[in-house]
């Protein structure tokens, strides 16, 4: 995580937060470097008895450690299959409010917990802003461990460049399911959507990082300050 865009990440996660959480709310957590901001201020928030009878669901072990932590009460998809708002960051996002996520390896939870919300809202720095996903960011893709290097075979074929994720002990990284991550190079996409389509119908391939018309606004911290950004609509 670069130091410089830890400021900016701060500032959306908290205004999000703060602009967008209501007592009695069923808030999903998202998880990465700019989700643990967002999960300290409700945390705080809850603690000082600014909002009362608020519930997270953790999209990872990782952000339920980090929300039990912080004094966030914790519940579960499986009982709370209706989520008021998702506060989550992005690895990139482009003019629609299109991401790609999955840096932080959550990519199959964080996107049940926004399908199943009734908001999600974006937390970024401007830096994750671009003119077309794929040119910053690679696309993780979930895969399971059997036949997975067919799937590196079946992304080449589709002009992709694909590495196997691995994790600080020099071992394959798993995801809490305990699947592969494959992040896949494919430059400035033209067509997010085809390529979606195409990766969802490939069996081994659990989950995309492409998390197309999902956002209901984004919020953008830089040096012009925060502000909040409604999806492009054609």
């Amino acid at each position: 995580m670069s130091t410089d865009q830890t400021p900016f990440k701060q500032q959306a996660a908290e205004h999000a937060v703060l602009t967008f959480v209501r007592s009695g709310m069923v808030v999903g957590l998202g998880t990465g470097s700019t989700s643990l901001f967002a999960i300290r201020k409700l945390g705080a928030r809850i603690q000082a008895g600014s909002l009362q009878d608020v519930v997270g669901i953790p999209s990872s072990s990782e952000s339920a450690e980090l929300a039990r932590q912080a004094g966030i009460p914790l519940a579960t998809l499986e009982n709370h299959p209706q989520i008021d708002l998702t506060i989550d960051g992005a690895d990139e996002m482009d003019p629609a409010l299109n991401l790609i996520k999955g840096g932080g390896g959550a990519l199959l939870r964080e996107k049940m917990l926004i399908q199943a919300s009734q908001q999600f809202v974006v937390i970024a720095d401007a830096s994750k802003q671009s003119s077309a996903l794929g040119s910053h960011w690679p696309i993780p893709l979930e895969v399971i461990p059997f036949g997975w290097t067919s799937q590196v075979h079946f992304l080449e074929g589709l002009g992709g460049q694909p590495q196997q994720r691995m994790g600080a002990d020099g071992t394959p990284y798993r995801t809490d399911q305990g699947n592969y991550i494959l992040d896949c190079a494919f430059g400035p996409l033209e067509d997010p959507a085809k390529l979606a389509r195409l990766l969802e119908a490939r069996a081994g391939i659990v989950e995309h990082g492409l998390f197309l018309g999902l956002a209901t606004c984004a919020i953008v911290a830089g040096p012009a300050g925060v502000q909040q950004i409604d999806p492009l609509r054609r």
